[in-house]
């Protein structure tokens, strides 16, 4: 039996200094805060060029007007490309040359952004303003196993202690802080509020006209010492409107300048909560709160599925094991919610605070093999939510069923882009999702009918699209064009019959198929034809290449992801030659350009091998020191060379769904262990499901 305690403290992340790249948050999955070392946000100007400090909601979007005369845009408003496809031709939102600024502005909207900058102030003994440089003696630690921020520093000499986390159930900061600063005065919480912004840091500081926000106190209050234990600020921006709640033990609470307020206390010990439109458990004691948080966070570590290679020889396992600790941390914290996540989570903006949503499988497929399934189907809601805007599009150029796009915000509609509406591998993605759903169910709360029944529209109208989708040239049916690869270095109107898509394709409407016949269901006769005849990829001097028109996909397009290899991976669909994919794995690690790989890329490459029995493969793959295989002191897979990727969670959840394949295998698979069967490991593991 694992000691799992044990397990993830070893892997607790640790600062003695600030690290501008690595700063470390606490989260529920729904909300995330992301500190200093001083367990708040204290010092942000060090972080913004980096990692800016942000506190974000899964809910907190914003739409800024276009203008004073028009609020707000639709696709409607802009022009069309439209591409030749088999003699119709059909459009596609992907050039900005006539109407650039409303595309812009259609792309930048809604967009996420920081709901507050919460930091402490440090004054001088003449209360002037404290800098960085005061802060010395600094011993931070995240309790991975509780979930709390613990942070020790000394200001000018003088010791400082505070320990922050994050509700587990609602949107609430909680913070414990002592120093014999905090009695004088000359440290307490600063509440920042900035106008939302699309870039990163999902903050404008100069906007203090276009937004409000007003104090209220919700408790009678002292007029001697103007005690007050409850308030609220109410901010309206826009349309957004939300609420902050703050309360505290013997603290006051009041207005420092425009759209700033503090937290201060009456002695030593500062005690407060701050929440986010927020309701039910906010007015606990912190105590209280961070109590329930040790039980949660405890049962979270005690449940699903852990992978121990402490007892391994190979001196790499340690730093593999940090990563999968880590990784399970940030994925809970980040990508356990309610929507598919951007790409940099809830801790910074990329693409706007949008969803990719060919990123979703990498974000969050790995919560059914850890037997967390139901973290994943939070987020298939959305799917049924947005599904009429689906269909609209799919409606728009001609085709049936429900088109997933590529590149939308939380109301489902895809957004302009020169790339994005053209990438398809992201749809068969919904069908997969409820396939691991239904395997990884096991009738442990409901029974497999209500699941089949569940999702029946949205595996029936995802296939109906995928049906409609290809063109049948007289032999076979095939896949473009126009369409762009995974791999995104091809013209649209060149590549037909990508390797990866075409097998995901067959994956996809198999499962549909099997789906509709677990329900008793006539299996629709056009997606029978599609299976029985779609097109094979192609193969070229014994390798698989990007697409059917790429045959010098490795003289000259060996850039980017190697996605011929995804054919044969997370998926098998048994019409993939292994001793080709052996040599096409073989030609990717002899002449592949690394650097320009992207983070789950070296997921793909791995689980690839261990389809392929060649685990040495895939544990050296995982491990390849190169710029965007990075794994920084927080555990963020960081995609050096990108200042707009400080932080890569797609990195993080591959990484997640290959060791637990190279763990516990695949449907099939006859060893035990296939991905660590290498001499120098040795793993153990629990709660891990076969792919």
């Amino acid at each position: 039996m694992i000691d799992r305690k044990k397990l993830v403290m070893r892997h607790n992340p640790k600062l003695t200094k600030f690290e501008p790249q690595s700063p470390l948050s606490i989260g529920n999955g729904e909300f995330v805060f992301t500190a200093d070392v001083t367990g708040l946000q204290s010092f942000n100007e060090l972080y913004e060029d980096a990692m800016p400090l942000c506190t974000m909601a899964n809910w907190g979007w914003h739409v800024a007007p276009f203008s004073e005369e028009v609020k707000t845009l639709t696709k409607a408003d802009i022009t069309p490309h439209y591409y030749e496809t088999y003699g119709r031709q059909v459009p596609y939102y992907t050039d900005n040359k006539s109407d650039k600024e409303k595309y812009d502005w259609i792309r930048h909207n809604p967009h996420k952004f920081n709901l507050a900058r919460i930091g402490f102030i440090f004054e001088d003994e003449k209360h002037g303003l404290m800098s960085s440089h005061v802060i010395t003696e600094i011993n931070q630690e995240l309790d991975l196993y509780t979930g709390i921020l613990h942070s020790r520093f000394s200001v000018n000499g003088v010791p400082c202690y505070v320990k922050t986390t994050i509700c587990a159930e609602n949107d609430i900061l909680v913070i414990e802080a002592e120093s014999e600063l905090i009695a004088n005065d000359r440290m307490y919480v600063n509440i920042a509020l900035p106008y939302p912004s699309h870039e990163k840091n999902g903050s404008d500081w100069f906007g203090d006209k276009r937004h409000k926000s007003q104090l209220y106190h919700l408790n009678d209050h002292d007029d001697t010492n103007e005690l007050y234990k409850k308030s609220k600020i109410e901010r309206i921006i826009d349309d957004t409107r939300f609420s902050i709640f703050l309360s505290g033990e013997d603290v006051r609470i009041g207005h420092r300048q425009t759209h700033k307020y503090f937290i201060k206390a009456n002695g030593t010990k500062l005690k407060a909560m701050i929440g986010f439109d927020t309701k039910g458990s906010f007015f606990k004691t912190p105590e209280e709160m961070f109590e329930h948080n040790i039980k949660k966070w405890e049962g979270f570590w005690e449940s699903g599925g852990i992978i121990n290679l402490g007892k391994s020889t190979d001196a790499r396992a340690f730093e593999l094991e940090r990563r999968i600790i880590l990784s399970q941390y940030l994925t809970a914290i980040q990508c356990g919610g309610k929507f598919p996540p951007a790409e940099t989570g809830l801790s910074c903006n990329s693409w706007y605070g949008k969803f990719h949503l060919e990123m979703h499988f990498w974000h969050s497929a790995h919560f059914a093999l850890y037997n967390r399934v139901e973290v994943l189907e939070k987020s298939m809601q959305w799917y049924i939510d947005v599904l009429p805007e689906a269909k609209k599009a799919a409606e728009k150029q001609g085709y049936n069923g429900a088109r997933w796009q590529k590149f939308v915000g939380v109301d489902g509609v895809d957004n302009p882009s020169p790339v994005g509406p053209l990438i398809v591998w992201q749809q068969p993605h919904p069908i997969l999702y409820c396939m691991l759903i239904m395997k990884n169910n096991n009738c442990k709360t409901r029974g497999n009918r209500e699941i089949l029944e569940r999702y029946k529209i949205i595996i029936e109208e995802t296939a109906n699209f995928m049906v409609s989708f290809v063109h049948f040239d007289g032999e076979s049916y095939v896949i473009g064009p126009p369409v762009i690869p995974a791999q995104e270095r091809h013209k649209a109107q060149e590549c037909i019959n990508p390797t990866f898509e075409l097998e995901y394709w067959f994956y996809g409407l198999t499962a549909a198929a099997w789906w509709f016949e677990q329900l008793g269901l006539v299996v629709p006769e056009k997606w029978v034809d599609v299976i029985n005849k779609l097109a094979l990829p192609r193969i070229n001097n014994g390798v698989y290449v990007a697409h059917e028109n790429s045959i010098d996909t490795f003289e000259k397009v060996n850039i980017d992801h190697p996605s011929m290899l995804a054919a044969l991976g997370f998926i098998e669909t048994g019409r993939i030659d292994k001793s080709v994919m052996n040599a096409t794995l073989d030609r990717v690690l002899e002449e592949w350009d690394y650097p320009t790989m992207w983070g789950w890329d070296f997921s793909v490459i791995a689980m690839n091998a261990v389809r392929l029995g060649r685990p040495e493969v895939a544990i050296d793959i995982l491990l390849k020191e190169t710029e965007k295989n990075v794994f920084l002191k927080n555990g963020h897979n960081k995609q050096t060379t990108r200042d707009d990727l400080p932080l890569y969670l797609p990195g993080n959840g591959a990484l997640l769904l290959a060791v637990a394949m190279m763990a516990a295998g695949y449907e099939g698979c006859e060893k035990e262990k296939p991905g660590f069967d290498v001499e120098g490991w040795e793993v153990e593991f629990e709660g891990i499901n076969k792919i």
